[in-house]
């Protein structure tokens, strides 16, 4: 039915593939196609060159090879494909703006499905920053894709999801027990080959929004996002006991000074050792 053929035409055309020829009567009993449908069915299927009649009385059918079919099928869709690219070619002027066009979606298992093909069909990288509750399905395929050589950088917050080969996966620790305004905030971004991207965000904590697609542009923002990220943590690693001594556990003091809140005993207007006023 996905190729065009009605209900009756397609159970017409099974009921035939293989079989011994067959007359309308007999095809009607086989199918569950009401009597008075099936031969006004058989001639369009006819006329379509799927099945053909036998000569004799009463007629009786059979169908064309499934090969052939499909093989007619697709000459017939190239050629309508070139007409129309040739008609809108002609029709439609040059945009003055390039247009993008992503999916939304804002349906949890919409999104999982999404992002488990993005992993899925990905041949050479992933990029992975997950912060979500349900991670069965996601990290099955993070470690289908380990098991095909694709290399994987997986953020998490929270415990691990993975054990990676061909890869890595780095701990969220800067914001591990401290309680931020938005602490029940959750997102996940993801990235395949450079090209396909999941970008989700729920800031309750359950109500999901989304975009996806195949667009460079935006999976370049995405995977900028989760690197600079997983940077940021592996600092957090290795100058630990600084950071924390300088913009305190969880580096809330340096979220204050992004914000424009600048923490007691620190005038705005006062440099570090070192930094230019330039």
């Amino acid at each position: 039915m996905g190729l065009g053929f009605s209900q009756y035409e397609a159970r017409a055309y099974v009921g035939l593939l293989g079989a011994e020829p067959m007359t309308g009567y007999a095809l009607a009993n086989a199918t569950g196609i009401p009597q008075p449908k099936v031969y006004e069915t058989l001639r369009r299927l006819r006329a379509r060159g799927v099945v053909a009649a036998l000569d004799g009385e009463p007629s009786r059918f059979v169908a064309v090879p499934a090969s052939q079919v499909l093989a007619s099928l697709e000459d017939e869709f190239a050629e309508r494909l070139a007409g129309a690219q040739h008609e809108l070619a002609q029709r439609q002027p040059p945009p003055a703006d390039d247009i993008r066009v992503l999916r939304a979606a804002t349906n949890w298992q919409v999104i999982e499905r999404r992002v488990v093909e993005v992993i899925d069909s990905a041949q050479r990288h992933v990029y992975v920053s997950v912060n979500c509750a349900d991670l069965q399905a996601i990290g099955s395929a993070i470690q289908r894709a380990d098991g095909r050589a694709v290399a994987c950088d997986v953020l998490h917050f929270g415990k691990p999801i993975v054990a990676l080969r061909h890869g890595r996966t780095v701990g969220h620790d800067s914001t591990r027990g401290v309680v931020y305004r938005r602490h029940q905030a959750r997102h996940l971004a993801v990235v395949g080959d450079g090209l396909h991207v999941v970008w989700a965000l729920a800031e309750d904590g359950s109500h999901w929004q989304s975009v996806y697609g195949a667009d460079q542009l935006l999976a370049a923002l995405a995977k900028g996002y989760i690197r600079h990220d997983i940077y940021v943590q592996q600092i957090w690693y290795d100058f630990h006991d600084v950071l924390a001594e300088r913009y305190g556990p969880g580096m809330q003091h340096l979220v204050r000074e992004l914000s424009g809140q600048v923490p007691e005993g620190r005038a705005a207007g006062t440099r570090r050792r070192g930094q230019s006023a330039v």
